[in-house]
């Protein structure tokens, strides 16, 4: 028998003991998906996993899963057991590794056995990280640990199982935080735990010593070529059940001051609150010592140079007996040196002139001892809520690659890519740099794409709203598309973005359909009625209904001219402008009439029998000519090599007649917002989302020229581009971006794609974007874009609308279910009153509310009332 179908006969067994549901998704061939539950076999095993289902092999060479709270930073739980992206200094840290593992000693008649609580180290880590040439010393790469591993997620719970035939105990491991939607405050919390399961299935009672150890990663170090040098203020703290490592701040930088706390459930912990201290190696060796020797150490805190600590819990397991010891954790860094946006006169600003960010939990905690007595009361409280949540959303009956895709991409709400202040409102980068946040500023252009907080998390997404229409806009409707942080008004900046400043009038119109709350709308309106005049002005200045002046995008460049992606966005604008104002009994007739022409405009003359496109312009506008208009911009200027190409082509960075994927972006917002009167032709909408899946989809990239940014999608593999000219036409120097690919823009292809009924084109996406993150070369909790957890990934949560219609109106007290995948299903949905399941049984609706209620006043199937 080989070793590995020994491995997956253990793994099978194991898996009866998981502490979650069970891992569901057997391991297939490439493409095929499954819900069934089935044992995987050993040439299964070599081919790729199921989506849904386990990593094991290679699969869990990049995996990394996030623990902690939104805007609260994260550590991740890797697919082997180990730690790693320690990122609690409200700051990304990606690299960031610290010495940090649990064991397991048991003690043997003949031979004792000690482990790391991991399975083998990914063998990318082996070379290649900063100074790894040295040997990667500080490491526990070169401890003994587990022979094999496999990992699952189920969000926000992960579950790792770890076999090794010399262990006569079954092992397992849960790595959690909490995540309730609807409760924002506890799904905020800087704080996780890591639950490790014991069994003993042998006949024979097994004495054990569960530890765990860890340098003081809290530490701010003093750059030395060869030593450890300990800052003053460093220190290792008592702390109940558990320690404290602590960092003092100082004068010059109170933001040093931090705390990350580990505390255990068992009142038989003993704590060594300082590791053997020496030079080269003889804190390493001295630790694993005791570790392998079965030696229980104690040290009192010391007052500084105290390189690390370890905690031991002592216990023995009879027969059948099992154990789990929760190992909580929880971190307080209360300030930051993070500040962005210019400053204006604090006359005119009117507050945060200064300082920097503080994130949400220093207003709600006074310090991390207060935090961790939060944390331990409600534990219990929080892990059901949290279980019940994603019991709910893994007990839907949709595509298993689309509970993948939609779950993955929950872990960016529990990256540093989300901050929140101590107000509770939400600002955010767009991705993440290693060190610092990538693209600041809640960019709208961006956060058009995700739909995950505002069904979530409905108060948080307006907080969003509220920045964009209040701080963030002149009163001549002027929109900043970039958010200053601490959240305040600041200079106007040299843009508005088209599409951003649209979406977030479309978003208005989704967020007061979610809550109903019609005080908040009327509240906001003079503001959404001065950004729709704005962009009219600005650049549909001659009343046709379309965008001919130059406007910028998501892109980051200018679209100079009528074109399909942007025309979507002033037609659903339009339209959620005139639907807000007609509920308030405005007169709207001049943006009716705008809409109108808008749509005959686009309709006949931006429509190529196939596709939407672009007719590029740039004479007889108000704005300058390009090669004027631009100077000074960051993002373009014209050498006199693309002065040559101007003079042939015209502006760089344009699309055309090419096909983009992008091209009725507008329309698919319209939709995700609930907005149901179709903004422009129904069969031309989906003569443009067949003719994407046909030209930009590509099964394979090896021959496709990216000279743009390559690591999102190449060689053998899938995706969709951005954009492509299958009638020829390319331009030179198209828009830039062009030939890349976007996870978030194959989701929301995808998911129009279902919306209009095809949906096994639109599947067809998600699974290529999916295969693409299966572990072996890339995270599959991290799709990136412009940096790591990159929010215009959440574009995923789309698909649960998508595939079933379900939508709640609080407004109108109305649920609708327009189901693409038959008559039979159950989906998870949220809504601001709570979270449940609902779907079709033989036609019928149904809901069974989990958490909070529901008030139903009528239920649309298909536009037909039904009762419920």
């Amino acid at each position: 028998m080989s070793s590995r179908r020994s491995f997956l006969q253990k793994l099978t067994a194991a898996i009866g003991l998981s502490t979650l549901a069970p891992f569901s998704g057997t391991l297939l061939a490439k493409g095929k998906t499954t819900t069934e539950n089935a044992a995987p076999n050993e040439d299964a095993c070599r081919a790729e996993r199921a989506f849904n289902g386990m990593y094991s092999g290679e699969n869990l060479n990049r995996v990394a899963f996030p623990l902690g709270g939104i805007g609260a930073g994260m550590v991740c739980l890797e697919g082997t057991g180990a730690v790693s992206h320690v990122s609690v200094r409200n700051a990304p840290d990606i690299h960031n590794e610290p010495n940090m593992f649990a064991t397991i000693f048991i003690k043997g008649r003949q031979k004792n056995i000690a482990k790391v609580l991991q399975g083998p180290v990914p063998e990318r880590k082996y070379f290649g990280k900063p100074q790894s040439s040295l040997g990667l010393a500080s490491t526990s790469y070169g401890l003994p640990r587990f022979s094999e591993s496999a990992f699952i997620a189920r969000f926000p719970f992960a579950e790792i199982q770890l076999i090794d035939e010399e262990v006569p105990l079954k092992v397992s491991m849960t790595g959690w935080s909490p995540f309730i939607p609807g409760d924002a405050d506890n799904s905020s919390l800087p704080a996780g735990a890591l639950e490790y399961n014991f069994s003993n299935p042998t006949n024979k009672i097994q004495e054990c010593i569960f530890s765990f150890n860890t340098e003081n990663f809290m530490h701010i170090p003093i750059p030395h070529k060869w030593l450890r040098r300990f800052r003053p203020g460093e220190s290792i703290k008592k702390f109940k059940d558990g320690f404290l490592l602590w960092q003092d701040g100082t004068k010059e930088n109170p933001h040093y001051e931090g705390g990350f706390a580990f505390f255990v459930n068992d009142e038989n912990v003993k704590v060594n609150h300082r590791w053997f201290r020496g030079l080269q190696f003889d804190t390493a060796t001295m630790t694993w010592k005791n570790i392998e020797e079965g030696q229980i150490v104690e040290n009192p805190p010391i007052e500084d140079k105290a390189e690390g600590a370890s905690l031991f819990v002592p216990f023995s397991l009879k027969p059948g007996e099992t154990k789990t010891i929760r190992l909580k954790f929880c971190w307080y860094v209360p300030r930051s040196d993070l500040r962005k946006g210019a400053n204006i006169p604090e006359t005119e600003a009117g507050c945060c002139s200064s300082g920097t960010h503080v994130p949400w939990y220093a207003g709600t905690y006074k310090n991390i001892y207060d935090l961790s007595e939060f944390w331990k009361k409600n534990y219990d409280k929080l892990r059901s809520q949290s279980q019940l949540f994603s019991k709910s959303f893994y007990a839907s009956t949709l595509p298993p690659e689309v509970l993948e895709a939609v779950a993955a991409n929950l872990t960016i709400l529990k990256s540093p890519t989300v901050l929140r202040q101590t107000d509770g409102r939400v600002w955010a980068w767009e991705g993440l740099r290693d060190n610092s946040g990538c693209c600041a500023g809640s960019c709208t252009h961006v956060w058009n794409y995700a739909q995950a907080l505002p069904h979530l998390f409905p108060a948080l997404e307006r907080t969003l709203r509220e920045t964009e229409f209040k701080e963030n806009q002149s009163p001549e409707g002027f929109q900043k598309f970039r958010a200053a942080l601490p959240i305040r008004p600041t200079d106007t900046g040299r843009h508005s973005a088209a599409d951003g400043q649209l979406g977030g009038i479309m978003k208005v119109y989704r967020d007061w359909r979610i809550s109903g709350d019609d005080a908040w709308i009327k509240k906001l309106w003079p503001q959404v009625k001065q950004s729709m005049d704005f962009c009219i002005e600005k650049w549909d200045p001659g009343y046709k209904g379309i965008l001919e002046e130059p406007h910028h995008n998501t892109y980051d460049i200018e679209f100079w001219g009528p074109n399909g992606m942007s025309a979507s966005f002033y037609l659903g604008a339009l339209t959620a402008f005139v639907k807000m104002g007609e509920a308030q009994a405005k007169d709207v007739s001049f943006y009716k009439k705008l809409l109108s022409k808008g749509k005959t405009f686009t309709e006949s003359e931006l429509f190529n029998g196939e596709y939407f496109i672009q007719k590029i312009k740039w004479n007889g506008l108000k704005a300058k000519n390009p090669i004027d208009e631009v100077k000074g911009a960051w993002n373009i200027d014209y050498s006199p090599e693309s002065i040559e190409i101007f003079k042939k082509e015209g502006p760089k960075y344009q699309y055309g007649v090419g096909c983009l994927s992008d091209g009725v972006l507008g329309a698919w917002i319209a939709k995700v917002c609930g907005i149901d009167t179709p903004i422009l032709s129904p069969n031309k909408i989906k003569s443009h989302l067949s003719s994407v899946h046909k030209y930009n989809l590509k099964k394979d990239l090896s021959d496709h020229v990216n000279p743009q940014r390559p690591s999102y999608a190449l060689g053998d593999d899938g995706g969709l581009l951005l954009c492509t000219w299958p009638k020829g036409g390319e331009l030179s120097l198209p828009f830039v971006y062009s030939d890349e690919v976007w996870t978030g823009i194959e989701y929301q292809v995808a998911s129009h794609l279902i919306f209009e009924g095809m949906v096994e084109q639109g599947l067809d996406i998600v699974r290529v974007c999916r295969k693409r993150y299966d572990g072996s070369s890339r995270n599959p909790f991290n799709e990136y874009e412009c940096g790591s957890w990159y929010a215009r990934a959440m574009s995923s949560y789309g698909l649960l609308q998508a595939l079933t219609g379900i939508r709640y109106d609080a407004v109108g007290k109305s649920l609708f279910i327009d189901s693409r995948i038959g008559n039979n299903f159950k989906s998870f949905f949220s809504i601001e009153s709570g979270f449940g399941i609902a779907g079709l049984q033989d036609g019928k609706p149904f809901v069974e509310m989990k958490m909070g209620e529901i008030e139903v006043e009528k239920c649309f199937v298909s536009g037909k009332v039904m009762e419920i």
